[in-house]
């Protein structure tokens, strides 16, 4: 009896320790690193600091001085930071950025959501369509403006004259309350294949079975469109609005195109105000506004995230 209660407590402590042996394993594997990893993350941390990360330490400081960008300089503290928000033309730079961007993010997710779901259906020369759509997407941006400039100022107006179109005589780029529809139609018909490619990504992925159960339960195509496709492509939408919103705040090659800020400054971007300042000599000045700038875009980074946690889009 003794022996075999010796043996039943041998097997039970050997049991146990194989059993903290198999615990102890995982966790050494989860803490230990391979080399290789700090390899590939150690020089580009090394890159990031040294081009993003000290001078926009540099640039954040300076902000609180009147320094042109060159020579000597004081400390002035709050002062750039108070006169900004009294100053109109920065003001206006803000208001025309976020208008520009949430009038460009309606119409460009709606456009490339269309035109998904047209080219993921039963049409003939899909591919074809597809590559054609998405051509627009490689093409410099700045390249991008100047074709259209040249349209929106010679060959719009010359064929609203020779319609008869009194509207369409002038050039939508010269007019201070129109100009900013022709910045939103160019960039749009840039960003718009971005968009289309996440969008059938997202519509290739939902099953046929759910719209042959559909079809079978007697759902139109519209009800289908609104009841199926819509809600099982949510995340992707997300998606675009969070990509194309913030894209779009940066805008500046295609506004230099089109219309370098003008008529006036009534299509000037926050961008373009930041390095006119820059060329102009109001460093420090300028460098508050990008601070501020800088501020706003990490906020609205938070408020998207905390909108779209939880949520598994692909």
């Amino acid at each position: 009896m003794s022996s075999l209660s010796t043996s039943t407590t041998s097997k039970q402590g050997s049991l146990s320790m194989g059993r903290q042996s198999q615990s102890r394993l995982p966790q050494r594997s989860r803490r230990r690193v391979e080399p290789i990893f700090y390899f590939f993350l150690v020089p580009s941390l090394i890159l990031f600091t040294l081009a993003i990360t000290i001078p926009g330490i540099i640039g954040i400081f300076f902000s609180f001085t009147n320094s042109i960008g060159i020579g000597d300089w004081d400390f002035i503290g709050l002062t750039n930071y108070i006169a900004i928000f009294s100053d109109p033309a920065i003001l206006q730079s803000y208001l025309f950025t976020f208008g520009f961007s949430i009038v460009t993010v309606i119409a460009v997710n709606v456009i490339a959501f269309l035109l998904a779901v047209g080219l993921t259906s039963r049409i003939r020369m899909k591919s074809a369509l597809r590559t054609i759509f998405v051509i627009p997407m490689v093409v410099s941006g700045i390249i991008i403006a100047y074709v259209f400039n040249f349209l929106f100022s010679n060959s719009l107006p010359a064929a609203g004259a020779a319609a008869g179109i009194p509207w369409l005589e002038s050039s939508l780029l010269a007019n201070p309350d129109l100009a900013w529809i022709a910045i939103v139609l160019v960039t749009a018909w840039q960003a718009v294949p971005g968009a289309l490619l996440i969008y059938i990504a997202g519509l290739v992925a939902v099953p046929g079975d759910v719209y042959e159960a559909a079809e079978i339960d007697g759902a139109s195509k519209f009800q289908q469109l609104l009841k199926i496709t819509l809600p099982l492509v949510a995340g992707y939408v997300v998606i675009n609005i969070i990509l194309g919103f913030k894209g779009f705040l940066n805008a500046y090659d295609i506004i230099v195109g089109l219309t370098n800020g003008g008529p006036g400054t009534s299509t000037r971007s926050i961008a373009m105000t930041v390095i006119a300042g820059f060329n102009g000599g109001d460093y420090a000045y300028q460098m508050a506004n990008a601070t501020i700038f800088f501020v706003v875009a990490i906020l609205i980074s938070l408020l998207q995230l905390s909108l779209t946690r939880g949520r598994n889009a692909l």
